[in-house]
Order: C-alpha cells, then sequence, then structure tokens
C-alpha cells in the first residue's frame, strides 16, 4: 500500500464542536486515479474547512475499514534510536528559537527574526530522513532547517549574532544561512526566490546522472524546498512545478502552510485554500499531510524522497502546521483569533511525539530529560561561543560580493579599496 494513501486524523473535541452540523466533503491526494481509495474525516481543520486528511502507510494505521466508528490506532513504526533522535532534533530546535527570543530583546540579535516555534515535526520529520548527499532550500524562517540539517548550534547562533564565526561569517544574519559542507542551500528573504535555487539544485544532480554518468549506487541526490503557503501564490512556484514534473527532477516541495502569512490568513489570500491540489495539476503526486505530528510527516517524507531519488520525479507536500509565534520578534500577533491558537498550542508536536515515545516503551522520562538537559547545555554553550566571538573584519565587507577577486572591491595593490582610509570620501571614484 502506497504511503500516499490517506487516513483520518483524530482532532480534539473543540474541532468536532465547531464542526457540528456541517456536511463533510471529500477531496482525492496525489492524482485522480488515487481517488477511489481515498476516505475522508468527518472532522474539520478549523481555517481550511476541509477534512484534516493525512497521508501514512497501512503501518500505521490500523486494518479496520476506515467507514467503522473506530478511529485507527497507530503502531511503533520508528525504533528507539529513531525516537530518541526524533525527539532530540524537535527539543534542538524549539530551545533554540527560545534562546533566539531571550537574545533578540537583549539586543543581542539585530534586524528580523523570524521563530519556527510549532513547526518542528516538519523539518525533522523530512530533513533527518535526508543524507549528507542531499540539499535543502530555505526561506527566512531558516535557523531549524538549518540545525536539523546538522550546522552546529554555535556556527548558527553565531551568525544570528553577526559574528565572524558564524557560518556565512556574520554576513547572512537571520535570513540567510547557508552552509556548503551541509548542502544548506541558503535561507532566502524574498518569497519564492528559493523554489528556482531548490529546482536547479535537482536540476543539477539529474544531469550529473543522466549526461555525465556520475551514477551513485543508491541513486539521486535529492533536493527538499521549504517555503510557505504565501509563497504559492507567486509565479516561481507554479514555473517551477512545471519544470520539475517535465524533467522528472529529483525535488519534494514542502509546504509549510502555517495557516498565515505574516497576517493575512491563507484562506483569505488564495482562491483555491488547499494547497496539495497543485500537485496533480502538473501531473505529481499532492499530498495533504498534518504537520504537527512527526511520525506522519515523516512516514510521507520517507515516500516522497525515495521517489524522488529513484527518479520517479516531484512531489508537493503540504504540511498544515501553526506557528506559536508571531511573524517574527517584532509582531506583536494581535492579528488572529486566541481560541485558534489555543487549539494548535493543544497540539504542540513536541509534547504529542514525547507521549507517543512514552506510552510504546521507547525510551522513559528520565531519558527525555536527559536529552533535555543535554539541548540546554549544548545551547548555553552556543550562546557563550557567539557572545565571545569576534565582529567580521572591515576587510570582509566586499567579499562575496563579486567572482572575480580582481573585481571591484580589489584595487591594482592587491589590497582591499575599503581598507583605503579615504573610502568612504567619495564612492564615484571607486
Amino acid at each position: 500500500m502506497s504511503a500516499f494513501s490517506a487516513v483520518r486524523i483524530p482532532f480534539p473535541a473543540v474541532v468536532a464542536a465547531r464542526s457540528a452540523g456541517e456536511k463533510p466533503s471529500s477531496h482525492f491526494l496525489c492524482s485522480p486515479a488515487a481517488a477511489p481509495g481515498i476516505h475522508s474525516s468527518p472532522l474539520r481543520s478549523p481555517r481550511l474547512g476541509h477534512p484534516p486528511l493525512a497521508v501514512s502507510s497501512d503501518v500505521l494505521s490500523s486494518q479496520k475499514p476506515l467507514g467503522s466508528n473506530s478511529s485507527p490506532s497507530y503502531q511503533a513504526v520508528i525504533s528507539r534510536d529513531e525516537a530518541l533522535e526524533l525527539y532530540e532534533d524537535m527539543v534542538l530546535g524549539r530551545f533554540f528559537e527560545d534562546m533566539c527570543a531571550q537574545m533578540y530583546y537583549r539586543g543581542k540579535m539585530f534586524g528580523f527574526v523570524h521563530l519556527y516555534n510549532g513547526q518542528e515535526a516538519v523539518s525533522t520529520g523530512f530533513i533527518k530522513l535526508l543524507e549528507t548527499r542531499d540539499s535543502v532550500v530555505s526561506t527566512y524562517r531558516d535557523h531549524v532547517h538549518a540545525l536539523s540539517k546538522g550546522v552546529p548550534a554555535r556556527a548558527v547562533m553565531a551568525e544570528l549574532f553577526g559574528k565572524a564565526t558564524g557560518c556565512c561569517r556574520g554576513q547572512g544574519g537571520s535570513m540567510h544561512m547557508f552552509s556548503e559542507p551541509h548542502n544548506l542551500l541558503g535561507g532566502f528573504a524574498f518569497i519564492g526566490e528559493g523554489i528556482p535555487v531548490a529546482t536547479g539544485a535537482a536540476f543539477s544532480s539529474k544531469y550529473r546522472y543522466e549526461v555525465l554518468k556520475q551514477a551513485k549506487p543508491d541513486g539521486l541526490d535529492v533536493t527538499v524546498a521549504f517555503f510557505g503557503d504565501g509563497t504559492c501564490n507567486n509565479g516561481q512556484f507554479f514555473e517551477c512545478l512545471n519544470m520539475a514534473q517535465l524533467w522528472k527532477l529529483p525535488i519534494v516541495f514542502v509546504v509549510e502552510n502555517n495557516l498565515w502569512a505574516i497576517g493575512m490568513s491563507h484562506v483569505r489570500a488564495t482562491s483555491d485554500p488547499e494547497i496539495w491540489k497543485k500537485g496533480p495539476a502538473f501531473g505529481m503526486p499532492g499530498v495533504h499531510v498534518d504537520g504537527m505530528d512527526v511520525l506522519k510527516v515523516r512516514e510521507v517524507a520517507m515516500e516522497a524522497i525515495a521517489r524522488a531519488r529513484n527518479g520517479e520525479g516531484p512531489t508537493v507536500v503540504e504540511c498544515e502546521t501553526y506557528r506559536f509565534r508571531g511573524h517574527s520578534l517584532a509582531d506583536p500577533d494581535e492579528l488572529r483569533n486566541a481560541d485558534e491558537k489555543s487549539h494548535y498550542a493543544a497540539r504542540d508536536p513536541i509534547v504529542g511525539l514525547k507521549k507517543y515515545v512514552l506510552e510504546k516503551n521507547l525510551a522513559s522520562e528520565s531519558e527525555l530529560k536527559a536529552t533535555e538537559k543535554k539541548i540546554d547545555d549544548i545551547i548555553e554553550e552556543a550562546v557563550e561561543f557567539a557572545d565571545s566571538s569576534p565582529l567580521p573584519p572591515r576587510s570582509q565587507l566586499l567579499e562575496n560580493v563579486f567572482a572575480d577577486p580582481k573585481g571591484f572591491g580589489i584595487g591594482p595593490d592587491g589590497k582591499y579599496r575599503c581598507e583605503d582610509p579615504k573610502f568612504t570620501e567619495g564612492t564615484a571614484q571607486v
């Protein structure tokens, strides 16, 4: 049974009450051909107005028909080591972002800082399945993607502090995380601009494989592109879906639908809020998954990544999630309904995973607390490292601006022009 089949997500009673009296509608997932096997839940998402469908394989669902009164129960499909890895990565992301908030308000960080709290299941569910050779393209909400991809917490924190020891030597800051060794191809501040970069990375993987004959025994290098719901109304998204499917590129388009584009509700910004449908429109699978459940996300990610690696082409995965903080740390977060925020706070992905791990006896409470203590120490060390690191030298100002090392920023004597005491007196001469 394909993982791209729908199962019901049991939502809290508050959603059922909110949905009382509404007539449920059914939708297909993936492609029209898959429609006959799809079942819809009678419960509705509080924001999107459709059944909160998710995808998963039959190893996660019960063998009882979905039409029965019994909701599917989940089996232990991860090992103890996998459970601890997932929990550690999600806690790392949450604790790191909480510390970022503290440092921002203490004046250690500048500019816009966008936190990822609440969305950890998406980053962990996808990125922890990738190999080092695989690429990740992010957005302005990129700190946790970097951490999940293996960039050390101290390098990410130092970058946020604008220090020379950061992963971009202090020149990227919060919205432009990049790490060549980890194939983190960047955070992008303008929405949509990372999608063509990701498509290009996937094309290069296919080109190396088919044209340069640099085949690898375990398949193609995979690219995962993360972006939000607001981005899906931009032209780059549609153009790249077309190219990716046309050339069967090894890429997964991951929509982190947190239901809000800054202060604009997703349902007010697009004619059809069900983003996953845009996959089948271009001939590729489109999947809608509960982005607050790391196991569901992981199950979908496994198949989407496998399809890409095996040369079967791209997939669109819409992860319905929620950010627990404002759009950025400069956002007072007064536009969202308090009931809506409370509803999603009750579905905290880290709390959900912890409950699952304890119920399945994959780890003890003391082991999980030890993991949290370990992450606390890592974050404290990262802050100390970042705070004590030097600022970038002035000579670094024009580095990485031009590909030609003898370009605009370097004079005939081989020295940086910005080192000249008269550099700021007349830029026209430069």
